[in-house]
């Protein structure tokens, strides 16, 4: 329990430092998971003490709880260019590339990614790696010809010689993203070039989209035991 505490006043700590980024009247994009859910409980504090910023979320449970928090929210077809997204990581590797897409939202995430000016990305100490792909790689897959699309990784990741254990995620009742997709996680250990699989795995007829994010985050708020450090800069 205390563990648990711990990691979680990390992450606090992390969306605390990117709180500071906001400015009065932002577009904001509101990231998913456990971290991000931090920056917008802070945020809707702000928000209460007299905020304005205009926001869209990369998830039905962000949008929840954004709403229960009564922050302004809108949809990226009314408002397509955001300032800044906060999200958080999965991993995070000292190039600002990133693996995301654990809490199954990454195709909003990668969506609202691209629609932003600047990404900044909030996690604690365990997400920050020298090289990527301990955390499986998750890649957003169409329900129709799974057994196909499926092979079609496997042969990618073979030639790419970064073989792996491919898993749907939830098993015999699988995990349905916001899209209505399916997860296969990628179980790599490492990833030697990250680009080269993003490039591989985006051509797969039934790819919707992979976790792989290069080129998106321009600072990452890393929080440690002792500090927050910074990567990047906006």
């Amino acid at each position: 329990m205390a563990a648990n505490q711990d990691s979680e006043r990390l992450k606090r700590e992390a969306a605390r430092r990117a709180l500071d980024l906001v400015e009065p009247g932002m577009r904001l994009g509101l990231g998913t998971g456990t971290t991000a859910r931090h920056f917008v409980d802070l945020l809707g504090e702000k928000v209460a003490q007299g905020l304005k910023v205009r926001c869209v979320a990369t998830s039905e449970a962000t949008l929840a709880q954004a709403k229960g928090l009564n922050i302004p929210m809108t949809t990226l077809d009314d408002m397509p260019e955001l300032d800044l997204t906060v999200d958080g990581a999965d991993e995070v590797d000292p190039e600002l590339r990133l693996i995301k897409g654990g809490g199954g939202a990454l195709l909003r995430e990668k969506i609202v990614a691209a629609a932003s000016l600047s990404m900044a990305v909030i996690a604690d100490a365990s997400k920050a790696v020298a090289r990527l792909g301990a955390f499986p790689l998750p890649v957003e897959v169409v329900p129709f010809g799974l057994v196909s699309t499926r092979r079609h990784i496997e042969k990618a990741l073979e030639g790419l010689g970064a073989p792996g254990e491919l898993v749907l995620r939830g098993g015999p009742k699988p995990f349905v993203t916001d899209g209505g997709h399916f997860i296969l996680d990628c179980r790599l250990g490492a990833i030697a070039d990250p680009e080269r699989l993003a490039a591989a795995l985006s051509v797969i007829p039934g790819v919707v989209e992979h976790g792989l994010f290069i080129g998106y985050a321009r600072v990452a708020f890393i929080a440690g035991a002792d500090a927050v450090r910074t990567l990047g800069r906006l």
